[in-house]
């Protein structure tokens, strides 16, 4: 079984750099975050929370 594709955040400065958020997606529904430097630590969510994550630290809650 192949292993999820990691994509690196836009604001991780691009390049081969080891310090950004990664996102997979293995079921349109079940996404994966993890940070670079420790890339065995993986959390596992699905789209409506994880928005209102983002959404939270866009507006400045977190």
């Amino acid at each position: 079984m192949k292993g999820p594709i990691w994509q690196k955040s836009s604001f991780s400065g691009g390049g081969e750099g080891n310090d950004c958020v990664e996102l997979a997606s293995s079921t349109p529904t079940t996404l994966h975050l993890r940070e670079s430097e420790t890339p065995v630590t993986v959390l596992t969510t699905t789209p409506a929370p994880l928005g209102d994550l983002l959404r939270a630290v866009r507006d400045g809650l977190l």
